[in-house]
């Protein structure tokens, strides 16, 4: 902690109200730094209205990054319980409307087990992935694909209180997650990268602790911490 002055709280606020049969959400997330330049506090503001059409859940949620109202990173969302189907779109709007990505996620239940589709499409690369999730009895094992690369993850849990989940990619990486649960909603998440970085995160109540550690063969290179805690009022 050598340099303090890194450090960069801030403040989230949300509300919610209705017009109707429409739902609407709003939120601000703030710096929480001493200074005289009030304009300089929002880091995003946020709004978000949502309403149910013949089965299907809708929603739109616009975000602007500080006080920059010259454009808004847009997400809209339709849900369809019946259908078990989600189409998710992302897009940007400023001086005209443009498309990022859409994706689609299909659910089916099979013999007791859970296996979701989810295929989606990159307008601005053009490029498109598609995950594939399997859940039955405790293990759940999710197959990431693009036309370049390839990985699958098999999380296992092993006991009530902890889970163990190897990633390997088809480039021959390989990492490890162990999550301990250890109780009142507070968890121990530890991820190994070997050649690469140990990550711990901690989670007790309202408070998140993240620590990374970079890795050079079995040296430590440095180490990066971030601490956040919720608070509700």
């Amino acid at each position: 902690f050598a340099d303090i002055g890194g450090l960069d709280p801030s403040v989230s606020w949300s509300g919610s109200t209705a017009a109707g049969d429409i739902n609407v959400d709003y939120g601000i997330e703030a710096s929480a730094k001493p200074t005289t330049d009030i304009s300089s506090l929002p880091k995003n503001i946020w709004g978000k209205a949502s309403a149910d059409v013949s089965g299907w859940g809708l929603s739109a949620r616009a975000e602007f990054t500080g006080t920059d109202f010259g454009s808004a990173a847009v997400d809209v969302d339709a849900a369809n319980e019946d259908l078990d189907l989600d189409v998710h779109l992302e897009a940007s709007a400023g001086d005209g409307f443009s498309v990022k990505s859409i994706s689609a996620t299909k659910g089916l239940d099979v013999d007791g087990a859970r296996i979701t589709i989810k295929p989606t499409y990159d307008v601005e690369s053009e490029d498109t992935d598609v995950t594939l999730n399997y859940n039955k009895d405790g293990t759940d094992v999710e197959i990431n694909a693009t036309l370049d690369a390839q990985s699958i993850t098999i999380s296992r849990q092993i006991d009530d209180e902890n889970r163990v989940a190897p990633t390997l990619t088809s480039a021959g990486g390989i990492s490890v997650e162990w999550e301990r649960d250890l109780g009142d909603d507070n968890s121990l998440t530890t991820t190994l990268k070997p050649d690469d970085s140990v990550n711990l995160e901690w989670k007790d109540s309202a408070w998140t602790a993240n620590i990374n550690i970079p890795l050079d063969g079995t040296d430590i290179t440095g180490t990066d911490v971030s601490i956040k805690r919720e608070v509700n009022f």
